[in-house]
């Protein structure tokens, strides 16, 4: 017998209706950015009702908050949460074809209504747990609005808000459940404004100044750029305003919306001033003026594999959760919706992060409509292919973060198949199982401080020589 492990599998399971409530509830609610009023009402009024101390509005965002609870003296473990959707991606609910709720709406195709409530179970697990065995400590919870393209926690970070935490933990939904070391690409986001003049296109050109050549000519400048950048760096952009629908108008507005991502802040800093160059040009160029707007940046991860290995001690220890018949029956119908080159891509994921001589176990996995197995623990100094601002926590205190299986294997984040599964018995089992895990590291790191003084350690390694500054200029809000 585990005691740990069945204390905390039976403080979660307790309340395992609050957890699946609030998850459902978030997934109804499918807000963006900022604009998350009804999400972050559905978590505080449960963290509420467990006896946490909610102080909302933090950092100048209306929906960000931190919820506390103090059982005396010692550790300050931190857990993070994100409960904002995806644009555009309204879904039914275990549809198995592409169908919007309501067309031009929003919805949860990376899981944050799983995240936001997972951790929510691991909170309300750990507070449990240290009032039963009068464990000294203090938990909180922090809400964490925007991290899809608005990176909540950079602003939060820069506000000092995760000063005086010991650790944070945090998890997120994926297709199977992996512990990692890894870093991220720092990104930063920037609008490009160029303001023309308009005239008749064929009585006037002369007259014009096209903010959309402009626009167009910024794009080409930086697609010459990218062979000149690091390998690792990646440069998108979007057409955010292209200036009106009249072919026959010198278009006197347009904008353009870049992210910017490379392993390191520094690196994107430098990119950033030379596509900024570019875009001055081109206002030049076609007699434009130029505004550089900033959205938001977030910085790479610092990686504590010391955290990362105990979270994976704590998923081993958790164990896969029951998967049934209905589950893979269930799964299969998403799956089927992919097409050959996207099953195959669930193999092939797994051998290029464990390399060839786990085919065999990949191919097991693979073959699974339910990837319930721990897979191996993994780590490395190369950064994963996306951002996201939990960097800009890790920078200011030891992180450890892991993923749990809640979609089925081979479908992917921002989809509509993740959507379509938010509300499902599969995504309930992952997001409950993330927060049994959760709360056992949380309870190691107050109960064992050479634990928490090793990640404490490699922190202290990993930051000596890179200081945090949120890439965020100081007269940016959130917005």
């Amino acid at each position: 017998m585990n005691g740990l492990k069945d204390a905390i599998s039976a403080l979660v399971e307790a309340k395992r209706d609050l957890f699946i409530g609030v998850n459902d509830k978030v997934w109804d609610c499918a807000e963006i950015r900022f604009a998350v009023a009804h999400s972050a009402d559905a978590i505080c009024g449960a963290l509420t009702g467990e006896g946490f101390q909610v102080e909302r509005g933090v950092a100048d965002m209306p929906h960000a908050f931190i919820a506390t609870f103090s059982n005396g003296k010692g550790p300050a473990i931190g857990f993070l949460s994100e409960y904002d959707a995806l644009a555009g991606l309204s879904q039914a609910a275990d549809s198995t074809q592409r169908r919007a709720v309501t067309e031009g709406a929003h919805g949860h195709g990376c899981g944050h209504q799983a995240l936001g409530a997972g951790a929510l179970a691991a909170a309300a697990a750990l507070k449990d747990y240290m009032k039963e065995n009068d464990l000294g400590g203090t938990v909180r919870y922090y809400g964490c609005p925007g991290e899809e393209s608005g990176s909540g926690k950079a602003y939060m970070a820069r506000a000092g808000v995760f000063n005086g935490l010991d650790a944070a933990l945090t998890w997120h939904p994926f297709a199977a459940n992996r512990s990692m070391s890894m870093s991220s690409l720092a990104n930063y986001q920037i609008y490009f404004h160029f303001k023309g003049l308009a005239a008749h296109a064929a009585a006037a050109p002369h007259l014009g100044r096209s903010a959309l050549d402009a626009v167009e000519l910024m794009n080409v400048g930086v697609n010459y750029l990218r062979e000149h950048v690091i390998q690792e760096a990646r440069i998108h952009y979007a057409l955010i305003d292209g200036g009106g629908h009249a072919p026959n108008v010198v278009q006197p507005q347009a904008t353009s919306l870049y992210f910017i991502r490379a392993p390191k802040t520094s690196q994107v800093a430098e990119i950033y001033e030379r596509v900024a160059g570019i875009a001055k040009g081109a206002a030049l160029m076609t007699g434009t003026e130029l505004t550089i707007e900033w959205d938001s940046a977030c910085a790479e991860v610092i990686p504590n594999e010391v955290l990362a290995r105990l979270l994976h001690e704590k998923m081993t220890e958790i164990g896969p959760f029951e998967v049934t018949a209905e589950d893979e029956a269930y799964a299969k119908r998403f799956i089927d919706t992919l097409s050959e080159r996207e099953k195959a891509r669930a193999y092939s994921s797994l051998i290029d992060m464990y390399g060839p001589s786990f085919a065999e176990e990949a191919k097991r996995i693979a073959a699974k409509p339910v990837a319930n197995d721990i897979l191996p623990f993994y780590s490395t100094e190369a950064a994963m292919p996306g951002s996201t601002d939990v960097g800009d926590v890790s920078f200011n205190v030891p992180t450890g973060q892991m993923g749990v299986a809640c979609f089925p294997f081979g479908t992917v984040e921002h989809s509509w198949q993740w959507v379509a599964a938010g509300r499902s018995k599969i995504c309930h089992k992952g997001m409950l199982m993330a927060g049994k895990v959760l709360a056992m590291a949380a309870v190691d790191l107050l109960t064992k401080p050479d634990l928490l003084e090793k990640a404490a350690a490699e922190f202290r390694a990993r930051t000596a020589d890179d200081k945090y500054r949120c890439a965020i200029p100081p007269e940016v809000k959130p917005r």
